[in-house]
């Protein structure tokens, strides 16, 4: 199927705001956009890890706007000249043990970054629909059987996971006080520990694993017991892509999603390690003793909202996401080649083969 027919042809043409595109899943939200024939914007800062996906990429027909989202009047200036249609907001200190070092860093961001970001959207008549990508730590910590739904108590711990409790707030504030009637739609995403290809950022399991690897250390696990849902970054991209369209569509989806993997990909981190080790054998860790700053014991997503009221459901099994994820890495670190558009063409054509709505 042609990348362009995806999700009712909703892109084609569209004029899309993509906040964060430099960084890992923004670059990839770009690529897929591109091929669905959007014409789109990229707002954000200069890529912050050598190399850097965004950079590997040459998106040349993305236009590319370096703003700070902290810089309100830069913002207000940015929406005015791209007019977009959709805002999918992705730009994000996203780093939990970063939270910890740069808290005030991590508030301004993502709490006042996205106020800044709303406003600008309130002076910005052309936007229809805005998409705010959270995270799946914005649950208040409790073990449930079967995973947080999206109506489960908000909270926090670390400054990462609560100032992204804020952002879902501020979001439901918005909507409810300025977008109310006639404003855009909004929703918020929250997807679980998102892998694939192109991914350098610190303090991140998969990032850290491939470094090791290739320069031949050890990686050592902080907390090799915890378990979180691994999904390849592209399952939750198609959730978010399935939700601005249902915005654009009119559809009665405002609100809060989960995008969470298969249910064979929430692991502790010893096994999706050990699984990992199965597919690249140089990989080697080892347990590093604590203390650590507190993160979660379990995360995991109900994703049944989804499935019933969008027609989504993840696509690839934990195998299949860490086969495509270590073989991006495998092929870029052997010849500086890149996999991330076939990456793309075998995720579509798995959707199709399942049957989703939103592959027709």
């Amino acid at each position: 199927m042609a990348l362009n027919q995806l999700f009712g042809n909703a892109y084609f043409g569209r004029k899309v705001l993509v906040t964060g595109h430099t960084g890992f899943k923004g670059s990839w939200l770009c690529l897929w956009l591109t091929s669905l024939g959007a014409h789109v914007t990229g707002l954000a800062l200069a890529p912050n890890t050598e190399p850097a996906h965004w950079s590997l990429l040459g998106l040349d027909e993305v236009h590319d706007l370096r703003v700070d989202l902290r810089d309100g009047q830069a913002m207000r200036q940015a929406l005015q000249e791209v007019q977009p249609e959709l805002v999918f907001h992705l730009a994000a200190q996203p780093l939990v043990r970063r939270s910890y070092r740069e808290s005030l860093l991590t508030f301004d961001t993502n709490v006042l970054g996205l106020v800044h970001l709303l406003e600008a959207i309130r002076e910005t008549p052309s936007v229809h629909a805005v998409v705010n990508a959270t995270t799946d730590k914005v649950y208040a910590e409790q073990v449930i059987k079967n995973g947080y739904p999206e109506d489960h108590p908000l909270g926090g711990h670390d400054p990462y996971s609560t100032s992204k409790a804020c952002a879902e707030l501020v979001s439901d504030c918005y909507r409810k006080s300025f977008f109310f009637d006639g404003g855009p739609r909004t929703a918020t995403a929250r997807a679980g520990n998102v892998i694939g290809g192109g991914d350098w950022s610190e303090d991140r399991l998969v990032p850290d694993l491939v470094r090791a690897a290739s320069t031949g250390s050890i990686l050592q696990l902080r907390n090799p017991a915890a378990i979180r849902p691994w999904q390849h970054v592209l399952e939750p991209l198609s959730g978010y892509l399935r939700l601005g369209q249902a915005l654009l569509a009119g559809e009665p989806v405002e609100g809060a999603w989960n995008f969470g993997p298969a249910s064979d990909a929430t692991l502790p981190v010893h096994a999706l390690v050990s699984q990992i080790q199965a597919q690249w054998p140089g990989l080697r860790s080892e347990y590093l003793p604590g203390p650590h700053p507190h993160e979660a014991g379990v995360l995991q997503l109900n994703c049944a909202k989804a499935a019933r009221e969008l027609a989504w459901r993840p696509v690839w099994s934990a195998e299949d996401t860490i086969r495509h994820t270590i073989d991006w890495y495998r092929a870029y670190y052997a010849s500086s080649r890149l996999l991330s558009s076939e990456d793309l063409q075998d995720y579509v054509a798995a959707a199709h083969n399942a049957g989703l709505e939103w592959a027709a």
